[in-house]
């Protein structure tokens, strides 16, 4: 092959150019996105059942449809959470695999099945089943200083929802506001005097504000001479508040009408008044914007910011937009970090090459290979439907080091082969092909063969996984190609050639750094022998330090990822169960005093009557987003610290009820905390109040844990409150000839907003919703005021067969796969790891009396499911290496000298962590570097690498024994070819990781945490492996003796690395 490209050079240039070409088409098209899309496909289901309680919603709504959900193919779990105010929600995930389209179609399916079953006011509000992430991508914020808010929303829905939700990408979009509706506040005490009741009204406005189809005037079949036909139009829906007031709603026999208007007071309102939002201590109407689980964040984000600048020349008034939170932000900024760190890695391993080959021709040859191998990456990650994220541009980074490797190879053996034999380059380049060729094979099988078994991992870690070793094996591959085509015709077209026996003498740095190398190899060799004389002791030495790697490795926390400053906070805020909005609103406005007090602090947006973790009066919720990294250096001034800050101030200044900032997790799909989430369930069926006690128990001993943060651990969701139950003597009902239903529609109407039907305003149909005036039901004298139709006609009061007293009840009701269960969230305190905390949270579980169990959710679930994969992976990725060795040559024996190593660079990796963490807490910073999925990544490539040096100094001393000479000699002999080349390759790959070491400013905690492992990893293996592996081939050698490997075996021995 090599031959071929030698004979060849413009054909191995027309490859190079369609591989570049092909790479930058991919880059081009490629989506950008932090992480792959990890999160398993989720279907919701929403409901809504107006004036009913937590408990009416799960038993007669939720509960109906999650039974029938139970059979759903790929289902993983399921949950269900059904709040007071009406509105529930039953939330599938299914298994990663799982089709999500065909998904839905059976969850429709399975949905049509209950519907009927479901009680006729949800029927009419309808179920609607979405495939939206939960998490938001952006929050748009449009306000005005003409307009009021209510305006503002019924435009928004009118004219942008529709457009944003059109946008390839977009899931769906909540307004936290609602669109106009015509709202009939009927006065209870009129409806006495006029002897009439709730239902009358409703049955008035239903049955005269119709859609009449009328139809034709001369309509076929027609008398003879008819000569026109014309549609008939019947004014049947009503459009105006003034034509709603003229419904009469009874006629009497005296000849006068009692109208709408006389009863009610009838204007154009909101459908809905349970949010309000308000953008820097200012009201406005925001819009959250939800990917669809497909979709790039990246490129939803900036089409959605395209489409609202089209869309504002359109907006009325001096209505303006703005995108205060918007996630794709920090994307953009980690891969543009990434990008420069790769550029840097390149720059540096230039240098190293430079250093070390001292010709500006030898060292431009690997310059070119490497972005050209990155560039065929590109171009297959493209064809293979992955993205640009900072995982495979980490595979970038760190293929650096490995691309340059083989290049190197071939370029330093041509040039060895020039020197000695005084060949022309094209000459010199074939014969040394035919020496390395099947080398280069061997340790390309090997490297890709480590990552491999990343493959295997399921769940979010193995998607995440997959990218990056992907992405590793195809640039290695291309690497390995391109040193058996490009490199060679390179080398013969691009070198001069060398007279025979020809060596100039550096003078300079080079002179001064050739003498300084030349002296340490001699040194070098000296000491391998004397560690090969004393193989006991030393082997001793090695099993300590294996040890000593072990301890160590357990003593490192463990994580899923590493927390990042991703610019933006999330805040909530809760009061005390039962407090209005208007409370909530007040408290909000001591947040706008904290928040515009912190300098940290760019913009904020603040929603009452909204949570992640429920929706109720009480509830609040904030997106902070902080000032740019660059203006943000100092360490207090993190995304971490800013949040303690604002916590600690929030606890300081609000008195009603309680408000905390929360770092968001790294990936948002995963959930919204970014420490631990989990639900605590009651399998037996205990009861609420016996699992409200266990919840708090729980919670109580997390909080006096010195394991947990105590201030981070909450309940997650909505108290129990005081609620007004309504107990009907049904005889005394009875008596007085008053039915059920009729009771229940003048409760549900005049108490809960009752949607009676539509009507047509500028071209949108909208709704007619009836209820009581605000001041007829604020107490409980005013509910028991209501009247009631009796059989006779009369209007019989509530309070003559119904009593009301207070007592506490649910406010929300949550069910995971079925059982009753209670969400809790937390965070570990300074110096612990989610996996310890999240172990501690299993232990204190598992002492519950009663039959209670935990089941993690959000990024806590992934982290479990793939610890318990950890050492299957570890174990696979060693046990790859081993067989493609034996395969390569021919022998079960000389690749345990190989594997040997791995320990090596793991105890290179975990001094490394412990270290960094060592040096953290001498400033009383908790650890940040952890036992999570760049640990892992680190640790797979090490392996590789750690193998890949092994190889270079056994194959030569294997190669040199076949030829006669002893183990001991020949393994001297290829530790003092081998050291200058490993060296080289070793501190060009180490210098590529410098710059992730030392990261900072956005997406700076990844590139830390995977540069501290690989960095650490490579220093420590390549300096303790050049002594030790010399001494590794001597013991197996002596220990399977007879054990000949063939000589077909591949040959890098004859690649001369020169010394």
């Amino acid at each position: 092959m090599a031959k071929f490209f030698i004979d060849r050079p413009i054909f191995a240039w027309v490859i190079a150019i369609f591989v570049i070409l092909a790479g930058i088409i991919g880059i081009n098209n490629l989506p950008v996105s932090q992480y792959p899309s990890v999160g398993a496909p989720t279907i919701s289901l929403s409901a809504t059942y107006p004036g009913a309680s937590a408990q009416v919603m799960e038993d007669s709504v939720l509960a109906v449809i999650e039974r029938n959900m139970n059979g759903v193919e790929g289902l993983d779990y399921m949950s269900t959470s059904a709040d007071s105010s009406g509105s529930g929600q039953v939330t599938l995930t299914f298994t990663p695999e799982t089709d999500e389209n065909f998904a839905q179609v059976e969850v429709q399916n399975k949905l049509s099945e209950v519907l009927s079953q479901l009680p006729s006011t949800v029927q009419q509000n309808g179920v609607t089943v979405s495939k939206s992430r939960s998490n938001f991508l952006m929050v748009l914020m449009m306000s005005s200083k003409t307009m009021g808010t209510e305006e503002i929303a019924d435009y928004v829905e009118r004219n942008i929802k529709p457009e944003i939700q059109r946008i390839d990408g977009v899931g769906t979009a909540r307004i936290f506001g609602s669109q106009r509706a015509m709202r009939v506040w009927v006065d209870p005490k009129k409806l006495e005097n006029y002897n009439l009741s709730m239902a009358e009204v409703s049955s008035a406005i239903s049955s005269q504000n119709v859609q009449i189809s009328a139809g034709e005037l001369g309509a076929l079949p027609n008398v003879a001479g008819q000569t026109i036909s014309a549609t008939i139009t019947v004014e049947g829906q009503l459009s105006t508040a003034e034509q709603f007031g003229n419904i009469i709603v009874r006629s009497n026999t005296d000849g006068s009408n009692v109208y709408l208007k006389d009863v009610a007071d009838i204007k154009l309102g909101s459908q809905d008044y349970s949010t309000a939002t308000r953008l820097n201590g200012e009201p406005a109407v925001g819009m959250a914007v939800m990917l669809s689980n497909k979709g790039n964040a990246m490129a939803t984000a900036t089409a959605v910011r395209k489409r609202m600048d089209e869309l504002k020349r359109f907006f009325p008034g001096d209505m303006t937009w703005s995108a205060p939170y918007d996630t794709s932000t920090f994307v953009s900024i980690s891969i543009e970090k990434v990008v420069h760190t790769l550029g840097e890695a390149i720059l540096l391993v230039f240098v190293v090459m430079y250093i070390f080959l001292q010709n500006f021709r030898y060292t431009l040859i690997p310059t070119i290979v490497v972005p050209i191998s990155l560039l065929g990456a590109f171009a297959c990650l493209q064809y293979l439907g992955m993205s640009i994220n900072v995982l495979t541009m980490f595979a970038m980074v760190l293929v650096i080091g490995i691309v340059v490797d083989d290049a190197i190879v071939v370029v330093e053996n041509v040039e060895r082969i020039m020197s000695e034999e005084g060949l022309p380059p094209k000459e010199a380049t074939k014969k040394a092909m035919s020496q390395i060729s099947g080398a280069v094979v061997g340790i390309t099988a090997v490297l890709i063969s480590v990552f491999v078994p990343l493959l295997f991992f399921s769940g979010a870690q193995g998607k995440i996984f997959t990218q990056f070793a992907a992405t590793m094996a195809i640039a290695i591959g291309f690497s390995a190609f391109f040193a058996l085509s490009l490199t060679p015709a390179l080398c013969a077209t691009l070198l001069k050639p060398i007279p025979k026996g020809h060596h100039v003498e550096k003078k300079g740095f080079f002179g001064w750094f050739n003498r300084t190398f030349s002296k340490g190899t001699h040194g070098y060799e000296g000491w391998v022998a004397k560690l090969i004389k004393r193989a006991v002791p030393m082997l001793a030495v090695y099993i300590g330090l294996a040890a000593v790697a072990g301890l160590l490795y357990v003593r490192i926390p463990t994580s899923f990822l590493p927390s990042e400053d991703q610019g933006s906070l999330m805040m909530m805020v809760q009061l005390p169960a039962g407090a209005t909005k208007e409370r909530t609103d007040e408290t909000l406005k001591v947040v706008d005093g904290v928040l515009q007090n912190m300098p940290e602090v760019d913009t904020y947006l603040t929603v009452s009557g909204f949570s992640f973790g429920g929706s109720g009066q009480n509830m609040g919720f904030g997106f902070i987003t902080l000032k740019d990294w660059a203006e943000r250096t100092d360490p207090a001034s993190g995304a971490a610290a800013v949040s303690g800050k604002i916590t600690g101030a929030l606890m300081g200044k609000i008195k009603d009820g309680f408000g905390i900032a929360i770092n968001p997790p790294a990936i948002m799909e995963l959930g919204t905390s970014s420490g631990f989430e989990l639900y605590l369930q009651d399998r037996n069926n205990n009861g609420h109040e016996a699992l409200l006690a266990r919840r708090n128990e729980l919670i109580n001993k997390m909080r006096q844990s010195p394991m947990f943060d105590a201030s981070a651990v909450r309940a997650s969701g909505l108290e129990d409150a005081p609620q007004l139950k309504l107990e009907i003597d049904r005889a005394a009902a009875a008596a007085q000839g008053i039915d059920f239903s009729s009771l229940r529609t003048v409760l549900a109407t005049a108490l809960s907003s009752s949607y009676i039907n539509d009507f047509p305003n500028n071209g949108r149909l909208q709704r007619v919703i009836v209820q009581a005036t605000a001041d007829s039901r604020m107490q409980p004298k005013d509910i028991l005021a209501l009247t009631v139709p009796n059989s006779s006609g009369v209007a019989v009061p509530l309070s003559t067969f119904v009593t009301a007293k207070w007592e506490t009840g649910m406010q929300q009701s949550v069910r995971f796969n079925g059982y009753p269960a209670m969400k809790i969230e937390g965070a570990a305190a300074s110096g612990y790891s989610t996996g310890q905390v999240m172990a501690e949270a299993q232990r204190m579980v598992n002492e519950l009396e009663g039959g209670y169990s935990l089941e993690w959710a959000g990024q806590s679930r992934e982290e479990v499911k793939g610890s318990s994969q950890t050492y299957l992976v570890y174990g696979l990725a060693i046990l790859a290496v081993f067989l493609v060795l034996a395969a390569l040559y021919e022998s079960w024996s000389i690749p345990l000298a190989v594997i040997l190593v791995v320990p090596l660079g793991f105890l290179g990796i975990v001094l490394g962590v412990t270290g960094r963490n060592g040096f953290l807490a001498l400033f009383g910073v908790a650890p940040q570097y952890l036992n999570d999925i760049y640990f892992k990544v680190g640790m797979i490539t090490v392996i590789g690498l750690s193998a890949k040096n092994a190889i270079l100094i056994i194959e030569f001393a294997k190669d040199l024994q076949e030829q006669g000479m002893d183990a001991v000699k020949s393994a001297l002999q290829a530790a003092h070819l081998r050291f200058r080349p490993i060296i080289m390759t070793s501190f060009a790959f180490i210098l590529g990781e410098v710059p992730l070491f030392f990261a900072s400013g956005a997406s700076s905690a990844s590139q830390r945490a995977i540069g501290t492992t690989v960095l650490s990893g490579m220093l420590v293996g390549t300096i303790l492996s050049v002594f030790l592996v010399p001494l590794f081939y001597v013991v197996v050698r002596r220990l399977f003796k007879g054990k000949t490997p063939h000589d077909d075996a591949p040959h890098e021995a004859q690649t001369g690395h020169t010394a």
